[in-house]
């Protein structure tokens, strides 16, 4: 005697229940390790100009000075590309777990909220899920970030003499920076600007997913839903969700890079004693 189908149905739906954490959470870190690794290379020669610029606005009248300045002294890959590996560290290992970790939060979010299936989450909420999951994402971010800032800003910190050795300390490598550090300061001294990173992850995709969810909402034709918009559209509203991002964690990104790179003299300043300097002086 065959089952009643409701059953069969049921049995199904326990069975996609059982799988779905796990086999989402895989999904969502092949889909961030994907997309963490072809932002390094789109995106490195800017954000080297966005860190020299931050952490020494004195000397660069702009952008392109800092960009062709930069690529006449240095060339391009120990230039513009300075602090690719550990960028790309960054990238992927932030993008994987922000992403698996976002898909656990949305579903935590969910049941907190009353039950709901995660793909009826409103933009509020995936955006609460979103700044949740950046909390975990920190961790992995923080050590390879601190490595990254210090390569981009090598030539500077050595031309002002904050580090020793000179312009030698251009052939310094990211695996050679890390033992440097482990040495000198132990494994905490890898997580310095950790709480300026805590500053700008979490708020940062509360944006990011509240914009990226909303510009979906508003994308979305008549009679299909947000996962049928194609991929012309999921890639504006990932344009979007970067736009909100950047705008609203600029001036914590320009506090984690400034904390990161002047801590290599050996005293950290904290986040509030940096902010404050900076909102004074400049």
């Amino acid at each position: 005697m065959e089952p009643p189908m409701e059953l069969l149905e049921a049995e199904a739906g326990m069975l996609l229940k059982s799988r779905s954490t796990v086999t989402d959470a895989i999904i969502d870190l092949a889909g961030g390790t994907l997309g963490g690794i072809t932002s390094v290379y789109v995106g490195q020669p800017l954000d080297t100009v966005k860190v020299k610029m931050q952490t020494f606005p004195t000397l660069y009248t702009n952008g392109l000075n800092c960009f062709m300045q930069t690529f006449r002294q240095d060339g391009i890959a120990r230039g513009l590309y300075a602090g690719t590996l550990p960028s790309l560290a960054a990238n992927v290992s932030e993008n994987a777990v922000l992403f698996c970790f976002y898909g656990v939060c949305q579903k935590l979010v969910a049941k907190v909220v009353g039950g709901k299936e995660v793909k009826s989450l409103n933009p509020l909420e995936n955006a609460v899920s979103g700044g949740m999951a950046a909390f975990f994402s920190s961790f992995a971010l923080c050590p390879t970030e601190l490595i990254k800032c210090r390569l981009q800003a090598m030539r500077e910190m050595a031309t002002k003499g904050q580090v020793e050795g000179g312009l030698d300390r251009l052939k310094i490598g990211p695996f050679g920076l890390t033992k440097e550090i482990l040495q000198r300061e132990g494994f905490r001294g890898l997580f310095k600007g950790l709480t300026a990173t805590f500053m700008r992850e979490m708020p940062g995709y509360f944006c990011f997913f509240g914009g990226y969810e909303v510009s979906r909402h508003l994308l979305t034709p008549p009679g299909k839903t947000k996962d049928e918009i194609g991929p012309a559209r999921t890639i504006i509203c990932g344009g979007f969700g970067g736009v909100a991002l950047w705008v609203s964690i600029f001036p914590a990104d320009v506090v984690k890079s400034r904390i990161q790179v002047q801590s290599v003299s050996g005293v950290t300043p904290t986040f509030r004693a940096m902010f404050l300097k900076i909102l004074r002086q400049e």
